[in-house]
This record gives C-alpha cells, sequence and structure tokens, in this order.
C-alpha cells in the first residue's frame, strides 16, 4: 500500500482539517486566460480610428453583423469628426474625393468591412484624412461604397446621419424622380437615429429654383439646417461651398462647445440626443485632457469662383453669402475639364433631358459606339461611363452577331427585359457612331410605349 510522501500534505480519512493533497497539483495544472490588448488602444482616444491599418491606404474592419450596424457602433464609440458627401443623380462624390486627394497631396485612402472568421468582404469605404494647421485630421467620406444595393443604401444613411455636415451633390433629375430620390432620405432623418445637423445641396445643373423647394421640404421637422448652393459646375466651386460652409460653421462654434457646456436644445421632433454627445455637437465628449480642438482645414486663398452668368450677373442674396468661398477655406482644387465636350444646351443634352420625362426613365446616356465613350447623360445611376462602356459591348456583340450570320452590318435596336428593369439600345438618328443606352424601372415603364415616344423625340435632333 502506498503511503503519501513527507512532503506532501495528506486528507485526514476523518475530517480533521488537514488540507488536501490535490492542492498543489491544482496550483500547477491551472491555466490563465490572458487578454491581449491592441495596439489601437494605447492611443489617446482623439487619435483612435476604425479597424486596424494595413497597408499605408488600407484599413480593415472585421464585424459579425451589417455593415451599417457596425460602422454605427464605431461611430457611437469614437465619436469622430467627419463629412460625408453623397450623389443624388449623379456619380460625382468619388471624383471629387480623388481630386480633393491630389490637390492636397493625400492618399485616397479604404476602409475594408469584413465578416469575421471568413474574411468576406462586405463593403468598401472611401475616404482621405485632410490635415490641419495644429496637426488634426478632417475626414471626407463618400457613401458611394464597393457593396450589395442594400447595404451602401444603410451604410448612406449611418454615414450621413453621424456626419458634422452632410453634403449632396444633385445631378441632373427631373421633379418626379428628385422627389422619389429624397423622400427615403427624409424619412430616414424623421425615424432616426438621426444626428446631424447640417445638410448642404450642391446643384450641379441648372436646378436650384426646384431644389430650394425640395430643400425646405426635406428640413420640415427634422431639427436639420438645409441649406443649397448656386449651380456649382466645377470641382473647384464645389470644394469652395463645402469649405466654406465648413469654416462658416466653426466661425459660429459649431465643434467647440467648451466642456461642461449644456447642449442645443434639438429641433421640433427631432430624436433624443445620443449619450454622451449631445445632437448638434461636433466635439467628441472626451476628457478635457485629452480634449482637442475641431480641425482648422489649411489656410489658402482660392481663386475666385466663375459663377455662371446668371448668377455672376445678380448681387449675392444672404443665403448666397452664407455658403460663398472664405479667405480661410480650404485649399482650391486644380483645374479640370469637363467630362462630356457637349455644351449644357446641345441637341444632344436637351434629347436626353426630355428622354429622362418618360414615365419610369431611370438613366439614359448617348456614347460613341466606337469608342465607349459616354457624351451627354441624364438620370440617376447606373453611371455614364457605365452605361457607355456596357452599352458599347452589347452593341458589339450584336453587330458581330448579325455579320456572322450574314445579316446585315446596320447598328442593331433591343429592347432586353432584366429582373426589375428594361434595357433600350438604340442608334441615335442623324448622328453617325452615336447610340442610346437607356434603363427603364420594370415597374412603372410601359416598354412598348416608351420606345414609340422615343421615336416621336428623334425630331429634337434634326
Amino acid at each position: 500500500m502506498s503511503s503519501i510522501p513527507p512532503s506532501s500534505t495528506g486528507t485526514d480519512p476523518q475530517g480533521g482539517g488537514v488540507e488536501d493533497g490535490w492542492q498543489a497539483t491544482r496550483a500547477q495544472t491551472q491555466v490563465t486566460t490572458e487578454l491581449l490588448a491592441d495596439a489601437d488602444d494605447d492611443a489617446a482616444d482623439g487619435q483612435r480610428d476604425i479597424g486596424r491599418q494595413v497597408s499605408a491606404d488600407q484599413r480593415e474592419l472585421f464585424v459579425s453583423c451589417d455593415p451599417a450596424e457596425a460602422m454605427q457602433q464605431q461611430f457611437e464609440l469614437l465619436q469622430p469628426d467627419y463629412i460625408a458627401l453623397h450623389d443624388v443623380g449623379t456619380v460625382s462624390s468619388r471624383k471629387l474625393l480623388a481630386g480633393v486627394a491630389t490637390a492636397s497631396n493625400r492618399t485616397l485612402q479604404k476602409l475594408v468591412i469584413r465578416r469575421q472568421g471568413y474574411g468576406t468582404p462586405l463593403a468598401t469605404l472611401e475616404f482621405v484624412d485632410f490635415p490641419g494647421a495644429d496637426g488634426n485630421l478632417l475626414r471626407l467620406y463618400t457613401t458611394q461604397a464597393d457593396a450589395d444595393t442594400v447595404a451602401r443604401q444603410a451604410l448612406a444613411r449611418v454615414l450621413m446621419g453621424y456626419s458634422q455636415l452632410a453634403v449632396l451633390m444633385v445631378g441632373a433629375l427631373p421633379a418626379h424622380l428628385l422627389e422619389s430620390t429624397l423622400k427615403p432620405l427624409h424619412e430616414a432623418m424623421v425615424s432616426g437615429p438621426w444626428f446631424n445637423r447640417h445638410m448642404l445641396l450642391l446643384p450641379l445643373t441648372a436646378t436650384t429654383a426646384t431644389l430650394t423647394s425640395f430643400a425646405t421640404d426635406m428640413a420640415r421637422g427634422t431639427g436639420v439646417n438645409v441649406r443649397t448652393t448656386p449651380q456649382v459646375t466645377r470641382p473647384a466651386d464645389a470644394w469652395g461651398f463645402i469649405s466654406g460652409t465648413w469654416n462658416k460653421l466653426r466661425e459660429q462654434g459649431v465643434g467647440a462647445r467648451p466642456a461642461g457646456t449644456p447642449a442645443p436644445p434639438p429641433g421640433l421632433n427631432a430624436m433624443p440626443p445620443m449619450a454622451p454627445r449631445p445632437s448638434g455637437s461636433f466635439s467628441p465628449s472626451v476628457p478635457a485632457a485629452l480634449a482637442a480642438p475641431t480641425p482648422t482645414l489649411p489656410l489658402a486663398t482660392p481663386p475666385a469662383v466663375a459663377y455662371p452668368t446668371s448668377y455672376a450677373a445678380m448681387p449675392p442674396t444672404p443665403q448666397q453669402a452664407m455658403f460663398a468661398p472664405s479667405s480661410t477655406a480650404m485649399r482650391p482644387m486644380p483645374p479640370t475639364r469637363p467630362v462630356a465636350p457637349t455644351q449644357p444646351d446641345s441637341p444632344l443634352q436637351r434629347y436626353v433631358n426630355q428622354l429622362i420625362e418618360l414615365t419610369g426613365m431611370v438613366s439614359c446616356c448617348v456614347f460613341d459606339i466606337a469608342s465607349g465613350r459616354d457624351l451627354v447623360h441624364a438620370g440617376a445611376r447606373p453611371s455614364p461611363d457605365i452605361l457607355a462602356h456596357h452599352g458599347a459591348a452589347l452593341l458589339g456583340a450584336m453587330t458581330a452577331t448579325a455579320r456572322t450570320m450574314g445579316l446585315g452590318h446596320a447598328v442593331p435596336e433591343a429592347a432586353i427585359t432584366l429582373g426589375a428593369h428594361h434595357l433600350l439600345l438604340r442608334a441615335v438618328p442623324n448622328h453617325p457612331g452615336l447610340a442610346l443606352h437607356a434603363v427603364l424601372d420594370k415597374t412603372h415603364a410601359n416598354l412598348t410605349l416608351v420606345r414609340l415616344q422615343v421615336v416621336r423625340m428623334d425630331n429634337l435632333l434634326d
């Protein structure tokens, strides 16, 4: 029979209180759980960022939920200052973001949102960080995320709703299509969560009066200050209004509320303030020792903004003066040439402007068949470059098929029905080498009727 070694303690059979003989063994077999800190946790709260840096121009965020929900959680945790650029009937925000990055010698960066455990990319956001004179950064996001439609729309709502300034770049849309496009945005502003209190509408076409009316409707019942600028025709003009608005807000003390100062009351029917940041505040709620002023953007005197003749001949209104670029505006954009060589009042532009008014018409583009380059465009997505590229590819495939089958060399005309849309492809009369590519909403458009209406509009090109 074995006995307990003298160096060990035994257990008294009679329960005499002798220490458990396995106690020493437990101490040897117990595993301590070690929590490894994230490298970003050592940074000050004001310097923490969303996701982990994986390269000079890319960050990654691994999530176990939808991308929009993940970004909302990040914004509520970090409470960053940023401006959100959103497209309505255009695809200009990415181009503006790229131009801003080039003009400021900054790198256009990406935030890739991936599924936790699998690494599957769910969405990709593009942004650029602007350095301030005090070393702080102001971020500009575009809401045009690389994601599926549902995720992209949800991300756009979150990005605008938690921004300090939401900028809507509005393209050539008829009144009925503009109303249907802005209605979901207004519903999101009313239902919340929506902590943004400043929105700027930039019309890229001569629809300022109509857009001002929509801006009034959007602001009603939301507590959001919605303003419209005069028409902008160049990236430098758009950038001047954005920077001028931001600097005006800075001069008014927005984003520089001292610690302990009560927050301004939210607007009528506005959502309750997010704890700990009150609605309308531009400053993160961080300890006083870590609190930093809102970024001051690089100071540079921009060249005079060339307004359209109709605006240049008129004295500036108080609203225009509010958004006029100031001497403390951000660095101006370099001059760029228009994408399309046609004039706004050209026959082709009038042609597509009439087409977009047809019931169910979503987007239409006239393009050069040989080069696949877009010439004029009206409507929302798809963008003109996508319509031109795929339109040329479809026509090329059909033309090659016709030649192979010995059926002639004429430019084909086609109507293609997809799941929720129709595609219409046809040559543009009296303009050899040009074609029309149009997208119709299947639930609203009568394809047969639209084709007849398009034929009747051929006289616009005589």
